[in-house]
């Protein structure tokens, strides 16, 4: 009887509560005619496998998790890739034509999107000229992320600097604040007095804005969020993974 039963049990995830769908999992697999003897059965049951009940769990978060990629995906789709191409919220670069796009929403105070610094730019080194990159600047992080868009947005404005600069704040360990983006700044040669002035510019917040609108009309919460060839990746990536997603080519339903 216990695959049967496990069976019944991971496959009515989805109720109101765990102890109910587990109840009632099991009675609609007739096993038991009386509530509370199928109640203590149960109770019996996972007092001596409590490890059922964590997969029975990871199983419904991993359920809700695809439920939420499925929206975020329609949603994608929705906007069309063009919108993720819009120099006035990403910094494009590589070649229209190109078969390839990796599109990439990020926040330089993000261990995750740190972490996959190495993936990113090994793929960008290598594929600079046969595929499309979109960095959208994401900050979800706090007034420094915000701080940080803004010398990257400014960074802009100085024709070759954008690209070292990202790559180089997004390599930081510990905070990126004022102090790391001036020292990271000058270390690049950027013009830092141009940097400040143009950080200013009013105009800048409208692009965060724009930003910030096209995640939420994506239903991207969260960085690192990569939209390679139209499919939405969120969380880190490797080597491995990012080149596999290169590879693929999604077709909205």
């Amino acid at each position: 009887m216990n695959e049967q039963w496990k069976t019944a049990l991971i496959g009515a995830l989805g109720g109101a509560t765990i102890s109910l769908v587990i109840v009632f999992g099991v009675a609609s697999m007739g096993l038991f005619s009386n509530r509370a003897a199928t109640e203590q059965t149960v109770h019996d049951y996972l007092l001596a496998k409590p490890e059922l009940l964590q997969q029975m769990s990871d199983a419904l978060s991993d359920k809700q998790a695809m439920a939420e990629l499925a929206e975020t995906q329609l949603a994608v789709d929705k906007q069309g890739a063009k919108a993720y191409l819009d120099p006035r919220v990403a910094f494009v670069t590589g070649p229209a034509n190109a078969k390839t796009t990796v599109v990439e929403f990020f926040d330089y105070n993000c261990p995750y999107c740190r972490l996959s610094l190495p993936a990113v730019k090994k793929f960008y080194d290598k594929h600079q000229n046969d595929t499309r990159f979109a960095f959208v600047e994401f900050p979800i992080k706090g007034d420094d992320s915000v701080l940080a868009t803004r010398a990257m947005l400014a960074a802009r404005r100085q024709p070759g600097k954008y690209l070292p600069f990202h790559f180089a704040l997004m390599s930081q360990d510990g905070l990126v604040d004022r102090a790391v983006i001036d020292q990271t700044a000058m270390r690049l040669g950027l013009d830092l007095n141009k940097l400040h002035a143009d950080m200013d510019d009013p105009a800048l917040a409208q692009s965060i804005a724009m930003a910030h609108l096209l995640a939420q009309r994506s239903k991207i919460t969260g960085t690192p969020t990569f939209i390679v060839n139209g499919k939405v990746r969120p969380g880190a990536v490797n080597d491995e993974l990012l080149a596999d997603m290169a590879k693929q080519r999604h077709r909205p339903s």
